[in-house]
């Protein structure tokens, strides 16, 4: 079962949720910082906080149990629903996809990667945002990441690989306590650095 997608956009509006944002932001600026402008993007699950500070193409694909909110704010909408296993796009057609607040939900997880897996282009990347099941953010239910189904990193890993993909990497973010206090996101960047 997926987070409802009006409780995620509250969630991200929050200073705890800006904080996400910007932990998980900084990995994905370092993994594509050259991410030439035509290119194409696309966020599956609910990465629209993730994907508006990148320049080239993007779009995102929410799953129906879900629901969809209009993005990004102010412009026309670049937002279609989806089913975990059926993208409604044509074969190699992506250069690299994010999954966020998509995995974990997904009944098949399987049929969502061979998914992504078929719109990729060749040499194409993607990169899963997942709670970590030994972390304390999957034990939280004051944050979208404690629910679904958590991963271990040998979980994950088995995951892509059973599904084609070659994992370059797997990293660590949102080592603070998922606590929405003024004390908590003083200490944020402490808590960070310790990865």
């Amino acid at each position: 079962m997926h987070c409802d997608a009006l409780d995620l956009r509250n969630f991200y509006a929050s200073p705890l949720g800006r904080h996400v944002v910007a932990q998980i932001h900084g990995k994905l600026a370092a993994w594509w910082e050259n991410v030439p402008k035509q290119d194409i993007l696309l966020g599956i699950g609910f990465a629209t906080p993730f994907l508006e500070s990148f320049e080239c193409e993007t779009f995102a694909g929410m799953p129906p149990g879900q629901g969809v909110i209009h993005w990004p704010r102010e412009k026309p909408g670049r937002v279609f629903m989806c089913e975990d296993g059926a993208l409604p796009l044509p074969d190699c057609c992506i250069n690299h996809i994010l999954m966020v607040h998509s995995l974990e939900h997904a009944e098949h997880p399987r049929p969502l990667l061979r998914e992504a897996w078929r719109v990729l282009v060749g040499g194409g990347s993607l990169v899963v945002v997942v709670p970590s099941r030994a972390g304390i953010w999957a034990r939280s239910d004051g944050t979208p990441f404690g629910f679904g189904s958590p991963f271990s990193p040998g979980q994950i890993d088995d995951l892509l690989r059973s599904s084609m993909f070659i994992p370059d990497r797997i990293e660590r973010a949102l080592l603070m306590p998922p606590f929405h206090g003024g004390i908590a996101m003083r200490s944020a960047g402490m808590w960070e650095k310790l990865s």
